[in-house]
This record gives C-alpha cells, structure tokens and sequence, in this order.
C-alpha cells in the first residue's frame, strides 16, 4: 500500500516538473536590450552626433586602405613639397576642383601681405622683393619654386595673353635689359583686364594691371605654373 502511494507521489512530481519544463521561456526569447545587442538582434539607436562619428571614421578607414594605382602617375604623385622645376614635366598635378581651390588660398595668402614694404631679396614679412613673395607664399603650401623671377619664368608652360587666368605668373622687363627681372601672380581677370599681386620697388606689396602703361610696355611673358 505504501508503495503504491510513493509511486503515486513519485508520477506526481514528475508531471509538476515537465509542467514547468514546458512553461519555461525558450532560450532565443531576448527579455532586454543589452541581452539583444550581445546576440546581434539589436542595434543602439545612434545620437547624430554619434552617427556623424561613425561615419567620419569610416571614410578616415576607407582612405588609408585605398593605394594609388601605380599604373596613373597622376594619381601616385603626391602634392606636398612638390618642386617646381625646369623641366615641367607633371611639375604638380591636381583635380580642377583641388587646383580652384588651391589658386584662391594662394591668392589669399600673397593679400595678406600687401602695404609690407619692399626689401631687395626680402623674403619675410619685413619685406619681400617680387620673387621673394611668391617663392615666401607658396612655400607656405609646400610648393618649392625658384628663387628668383628669371629662374621662375622657365618653370611651367608659357601661355598667349588671351589664356591668362587666376594663379598664373606674368613676367616683366623692367629696366630695359634682355633678362626677366619682375614677376607677379594673377589675381582677377576681368573684361579683358588682368590684375597681378606683386612687390613693386616704390610702393611694395600691391595689386597693379597689365593696363598701366608701364607694365604694358614691360610685359614679356605669362606661365601657367601650376
């Protein structure tokens, strides 16, 4: 008798504990976020500010794991400290959208400088002479150019007047002589009128046209340079 009531008791138990077996939550129900995330069945919703971070070091990822394709020399060769030498050849090589852009912060950089005083060989803020000034600004930009204008005028392509454009040298001589001696970088061209940054000897750092007589009459050549 008593064993027939511990068997009973026995069949019970087990049916309480298959009940609860069976009412126990799967194991792939997710009860929170951080339970969510550990199993990749949820993702953080990212503040902007943390979005525009995610993003802005994917692209930095996504830019040094790109290689220039050494077949495209144009592509492989760097801009920084590039020299400008006289044998031109893919002397600094850039995008229209990159070059635009780097002729206006040239422009920019030689403006600060105007109403500085000119110093014969001056290359400092205490006074510049013509080259002096545009070797001075564009090493800014890592750009190494000739020390001095008749060296400078064999650098780049030459080009007709009619082509002169915003960033292009135009040279001069001044004194009568055969040799290039002044040299400035165009600023604006306008109605068929060219303006050049240059450091003058009367009155320094400045802005004059090609239509003032006297650079009229001393002009010689223009180079595309970059």
């Amino acid at each position: 008798m008593h064993k027939i009531i511990l068997l009973k008791n026995l069949l019970f138990i087990l049916f309480i504990l298959v009940f609860f077996s069976a009412c126990k939550p799967a194991g792939t129900i997710i009860t929170s976020k951080r339970e969510a995330e550990k199993k990749g069945l949820y993702s953080k919703i990212l503040s902007k500010r943390e979005q525009t971070k995610k993003e802005d070091t994917k692209k930095i990822l996504a830019q040094k794991s790109n290689k220039p394709d050494k077949s495209d020399k144009k592509a492989s060769k760097s801009k920084s400290n590039s020299k400008l030498n006289e044998d031109n050849d893919d002397d600094y090589v850039t995008s229209d959208a990159d070059m635009n852009y780097l002729v206006a912060q040239l422009i920019n950089a030689a403006s600060e400088n105007i109403g500085i005083a000119y110093r014969y060989a001056g290359t400092t803020t205490e006074g510049f002479d013509c080259s002096g000034l545009l070797y001075t600004v564009f090493k800014e930009f890592d750009i190494d150019l000739p020390r001095s204008s008749s060296q400078m005028a064999k650098v780049g392509r030459k080009i007709e007047s009619s082509e002169i454009q915003k960033g292009d040298f135009v040279f001069f001589k001044t004194n009568g002589g055969r040799q290039i001696n002044h040299v400035g970088m165009v600023t604006e061209v306008k109605d068929g009128e060219v303006k050049f940054i240059h450091a003058s000897t009367s009155s320094g750092v400045m802005i004059s046209s090609l239509k003032e007589s006297y650079f009229e009459q001393a002009y010689t050549q223009a180079n595309r340079i970059l």
